[in-house]
């Protein structure tokens, strides 16, 4: 491939299902989540994207100043607000264009875990990216039929100019029962990793309810563009409806800690099954994900809980209602507190 690969690393989100630690001071990709080290999330997806020419990261105006503490050799872009996935990419996409020119530009999320062979497969997706024109999504061979993620349902194979298949449709996070039925399907995780060039893109989001936000970026005029459009990921609003998108298949292992359930799958259990974050004793516990910064945890008696103490909050749930965090968080920013 002789254009530039450019990795953009989106880190605008808080990350709210993992409160208490994420908070509005402190989003979810600036944690470390691992027993291995110290390094964050955001820190370890840099280093994951450092085989790319160039490195941006996306983020809002808050987080912007501590960027460079996680991703010291990156350029910053601030977008003029959040406004979810549609808006943020097609602002980042359109200011790589302005730096860099032709290129193949690699979206990551900034707060997943990989493991394995990620550069082939980027790689890979970004030569199909630059020699089809189609925009490029990641899918991951789902383990278990997960509830928490979206899904990818893939059309007729193609061998060249690397292995992959034209995207049929975009699923939704469903129900238990339906999960079941996608894996069953052969369907893909939605990874929410993406390549593609700028022109392709930019062309696909001038044809989408993101055109008010192209026209007003080829004007110079950022504000007004992010203004003019509404909420949108860019699931919805380029790909579902981009006439030539393409599915590469990931062969790493991928998980995106969007649930304090998810540590279950990343860190070492004990003999009893809990996992933990932090100084904590269990007595005749089990099954437990306990997390905590600079705060002993004790658990006694109890099976199948999550318990957070993070600052001078304190979260505890069973883990299989992990997804409810976000109404806590929902009732906290009503009142101001998150």
């Amino acid at each position: 491939m002789d254009r530039p690969l450019v990795a953009l690393v989106l880190a605008g989100g808080t990350g709210t299902r993992l409160y208490p630690a994420s908070r509005s001071h402190r989003p979810k990709q600036f944690l470390s989540l691992s027993n291995a080290g110290d390094d964050s999330l955001l820190s370890q997806t840099a280093e994951r994207a450092s085989f790319a020419d160039e490195l941006f990261v996306c983020t809002r105006n808050d987080f912007a100043d501590e960027v460079s503490e996680h991703a010291p050799d990156a350029t910053v872009l601030v977008e003029p607000k959040g406004k979810d996935t549609g808006p943020a990419l097609t602002y980042a996409t359109h200011r790589i264009r302005e730096e860099i020119g032709d290129c193949v530009v690699l979206v990551l999320p900034s707060d997943h875990t990989v493991s394995g062979d990620f550069e082939s497969v980027a790689r890979a997706g970004a030569r199909v990216a630059a020699e089809t024109g189609a925009l490029v999504t990641f899918g991951v061979e789902p383990t278990r039929p997960e509830t928490g993620y979206g899904y990818i349902e893939s059309g007729e194979k193609r061998d060249e100019p690397e292995p992959h298949a034209e995207l049929t449709a975009f699923h939704e996070k469903p129900d238990s029962e339906t999960a079941a039925d996608y894996v069953e399907s052969g369907y893909l995780w939605n990874a929410g990793i993406f390549a593609w060039t700028p022109e392709s893109f930019l062309t696909a989001a001038r044809d989408s309810e993101l055109a008010p936000l192209v026209d007003a970026l080829d004007d110079g005029n950022a504000s007004e563009g992010f203004a003019a459009v509404d909420d949108v990921s860019v699931d919805y609003a380029v790909m579902e409806r981009a006439e030539h998108a393409a599915v590469v298949s990931a062969a790493f292992e991928w998980d995106d800690l969007g649930s304090w359930d998810a540590l279950e799958r990343v860190l070492d259990e004990d003999d009893a099954g809990n996992v933990a974050l932090g100084d904590f004793l269990a007595i005749d516990a089990a099954d437990n994900v306990v997390v905590s910064d600079d705060k002993h945890v004790s658990v006694v008696g109890v099976e199948g809980l999550a318990v957070v103490a993070y600052d001078d909050r304190v979260l505890v749930m069973p883990k299989e209602q992990a997804q409810r965090v976000r109404e806590v968080v929902s009732a906290l920013k009503e009142e101001e507190r998150f």
